[in-house]
């Protein structure tokens, strides 16, 4: 993947396995629409079991993914929503991602944020995605 360029500035904290600067030096990017806990018929899976709701996620991601022909190690850009605000909730979440299929997307430059609620009722996570195309 020698176009794409994954930087960690000296001067930056140490990160937990994402990288701080993620430049993509040719080609198109897919902007993937916020991937919910949602199956192919619009419900809910996982009512209040948030594993069950990020492996649904995953699971939509990786569909997302092959769709456009790439894999997660093309994700340039990831964001984290989670319906929490406590620290070991999140990392439970990040930690759930990154040893999923999904994981080598969170290498990238990434966030992951606690927020109040998301589209759904009842949903608990959404991951955004930003892959380079080939």
């Amino acid at each position: 993947m020698s176009d794409i360029t994954r930087i960690d500035p000296a001067g930056l904290h140490p990160t937990s396995g994402y990288a701080h600067v993620t430049v993509v030096e040719t080609g198109r990017t897919a902007h993937l629409a916020g991937q919910c806990p949602l199956d192919a018929q619009e419900r809910l899976v996982g009512a209040g079991d948030l594993d069950a709701q990020v492996d649904q996620v995953v699971a939509n991601a990786m569909t997302a993914l092959a769709a456009i022909g790439v894999g997660p190690e093309r994700v340039v850009r990831s964001v984290v929503y989670v319906v929490s605000d406590r620290s070991e909730v999140l990392a439970g979440v990040w930690h759930r991602l990154a040893d999923s299929p999904l994981g080598p997307a969170l290498a990238t430059a990434s966030t992951l944020l606690g927020v109040t609620a998301l589209g759904y009722t009842g949903q608990l996570v959404e991951v955004d995605l930003t892959a380079a195309l080939p």
